[in-house]
């Protein structure tokens, strides 16, 4: 029921064009649509019940994100996901900012990553410097999914101190107007919006901690576990819509008389695609009923998944546009925008060598 809602919402609300006014806009998306799908009650379906809303678990995730692939939704629900999933490590009244994102209220964003770190979730650079009522942070964040529409800001930063190392590692949540934080938004290649935020002597209070002091890294293994899910959700939405088009242009687009879909060759390549989109379906599923286990299997299920989708994402993304000819990358045609998705998926939360490694430092760890 709630696949079909979504879908329907999708299909009837979000057509092509009207995504493209939507990224157009100032923020990157329309409040009145963000404000529309929390009254639906999509984005409640991302969160568990004891934080408000009415879902939380893997599949709930991948089935909403697979109805945001279909439309290339741009309203933050990523964004808000990462964020709204560390504060549910937090205190009772950093809980009730997660029920403001459910109805659709506040927006968060999730500040971990910084301009040298890659991949590498444990590297921080960014510091809390401890006061008597609290801390001062100083670092820079980047990249960071929809942080220039943000209300507050998840940033995670290295408790200062004799030898710092990752068990310093600590979320704040931090108001995005404090004083001290710089943010400069920008466009992405795929229509998405995302920001370069400084933070200079940004003065935070002491319950601004998000769970206990060092408990950072565990939070942060937790919320990227879960927006690599829903990325991999996206992508398979995608996916499934950019071959719905290639198909329905090899049947109607003609040569020598009769549909390109008649071609054998043609044929071959869009069962290969096929092929690929349900090894993806299978992996998205998989990796749905492992979110909730340790640590280490969840983690391994999630890159499996994670490494399929940038290698069969990006040949399904390239063969749809191959076979569409040059149509295939005009603004106007639907296309090239879901093969621009598919491929720069690929490179949230790790590529796919990235996760290749990683697949084989747990596996050797388990």
């Amino acid at each position: 029921m709630l696949a079909d809602m979504a879908g329907r919402f999708v299909r009837e609300q979000y057509p092509i064009d009207t995504r493209h006014e939507h990224a157009a806009a100032e923020l990157g998306f329309s409040r009145e649509s963000w404000a529309e799908m929390a009254e639906l009650g999509l984005i409640g379906a991302l969160f568990r019940e004891e934080n408000g809303g009415f879902g939380g678990t893997g599949f709930d995730i991948a089935l909403m994100f697979e109805e945001i692939g279909r439309g290339l939704v741009v309203e933050p629900f990523l964004a808000n996901l990462l964020g709204g999933t560390a504060l549910a490590h937090g205190s009772d009244s950093q809980k009730e900012i997660v029920e403001a994102v459910i109805g659709g209220e506040t927006l968060l964003a999730f500040a971990h990553g910084e301009p040298t770190g890659r991949y590498d979730l444990a590297h921080v650079h960014t510091t809390a410097k401890p006061t008597a009522d609290g801390y001062v942070l100083n670092g820079n964040k980047s990249v960071v999914i929809s942080g220039d529409s943000a209300d507050f800001l998840v940033v995670s930063a290295l408790i200062e101190g004799d030898q710092p190392n990752e068990e310093d590692v600590t979320l704040f949540l931090v108001p995005a107007d404090q004083d001290g934080v710089h943010r400069r938004g920008y466009p992405t290649i795929d229509g998405y919006r995302a920001a370069e935020i400084a933070l200079k002597d940004v003065v935070v209070p002491a319950d601004a901690m998000i769970g206990a002091k060092g408990q950072g890294l565990s939070i942060v293994h937790d919320v990227v576990a879960r927006g690599t899910l829903a990325v991999c959700a996206e992508a398979l939405g995608a996916i499934d819509a950019a071959i719905d088009l290639t198909l329905e242009y090899l049947k109607t687009r003609k040569q020598f008389g009769v549909p390109i879909g008649k071609f054998q060759a043609l044929q071959h390549r869009m069962a290969d695609m096929m092929t690929e989109r349900e090894q993806i379906r299978s992996g998205v599923i998989n990796a749905a009923g492992h979110l909730d286990a340790t640590a280490g299997e969840r983690d391994w299920h999630i890159s499996a998944l994670k490494n399929l989708v940038g290698r069969s994402g990006r040949m399904i993304a390239e063969e749809s546009i191959q076979m569409h000819g040059g149509i295939g990358m005009t603004w106007e045609y639907a296309v090239g925008h879901y093969a621009k998705r598919i491929v720069m998926i690929d490179h949230l939360f790790g590529d796919v060598d990235y996760h290749l490694e990683r697949i084989i430092k747990l596996g050797k760890a388990a």
